[in-house]
């Protein structure tokens, strides 16, 4: 079955002027003249993405989208008319999203985070900036410590809300944030607790003793860019620590310690020295 909104792997079934004819053994897709690579031939395999074009026809590109189905990517809007907004998703024809999928009313040329999804009435691929509803927070597939994928979704006084592995909604607090992570970015995060109404805090640092070395690394390098010092110690303001190394004091005074018990770094009352 050929699937919209996703990449497919098809057979080249035939040559026209038009272009090539592809075919999953039942189905079959254009793939435009345009698109076709040098050097297919009938019996070839081809890897494309499949959308609607302007009369609502499956077809084939080469050309890589921005976003897949049931996947979330941050767009920009290249027009509005008087049903919705159309994005720019790296295709001919913009991703549509209609006034009652949008979250606040969009504007020409600004980024919204989107989630693409197939309309079941219209069997067209509609894009979503109300993208809560595609999230389950019921059910569950992580646990506590589990590394995962988060897509910085929103930017509110307590933190940053992410996206979890595509599925669920989490948490970052505002003070464990030490860099400057952009609306749509996609990070390593940490589930760091799953509360009772399966409200999920996550960490986009390491926890626990595996979080030294990384840390430790950071600061040998800022080290070495310092011409071998620091006026940083364990009695600098948390703040200062933020600002020049983008990491919590908690954080800074572990990795200190793992350097000095390496003999790798000095620590004085005006600052780390590195060990020559």
């Amino acid at each position: 079955m050929i699937e919209t909104g996703q990449h497919n792997t098809l057979t080249v079934a035939r040559s026209t002027t038009v272009g090539l004819y592809l075919t999953d053994g039942e189905n079959d897709v254009l793939l435009p003249t345009k698109y076709v690579p040098d050097g297919y031939k009938t019996g070839d395999e081809i890897t494309v993405f499949v959308y609607l074009d302007q009369e609502e026809r499956p077809v084939a590109t080469t050309l890589e989208p921005y976003i897949r189905l049931n996947d979330f990517a941050l767009l920009r809007v290249n027009y509005i008319n008087k049903f919705g907004a159309f994005m720019d998703w790296g295709l001919e024809k913009d991703l549509f999203v209609p006034y009652r999928e949008q979250a606040r009313p969009m504007e020409q040329g600004k980024w919204y985070l989107i989630y693409m999804y197939l309309d079941e009435q219209s069997n067209r691929l509609v894009g979503s900036s109300k993208f809560s509803r595609f999230l389950d927070n019921e059910n569950l597939t992580v646990t506590e410590g589990d590394e995962v994928e988060v897509i910085v979704s929103r930017f509110t006084e307590l933190g940053i809300n992410v996206i979890i592995n595509g599925k669920h909604e989490g948490l970052v607090y505002k003070n464990k944030v030490f860099d400057d992570p952009r609306l749509g970015e996609r990070l390593t995060g940490y589930i760091k607790a799953i509360r009772p109404d399966n409200k999920i805090d996550v960490t986009l640092q390491k926890p626990g003793v595996e979080a030294i070395e990384p840390n430790a690394e950071r600061i040998l390098e800022e080290l070495k860019a310092s011409r071998g010092f620091l006026r940083l110690n364990d009695n600098s303001h948390p703040e200062d620590i933020k600002t020049v190394l983008k990491m919590s004091k908690k954080a800074f005074k572990k990795a200190i310690g793992s350097l000095y018990k390496q003999r790798l770094i000095e620590i004085k009352e005006e600052g780390i020295y590195l060990v020559e």
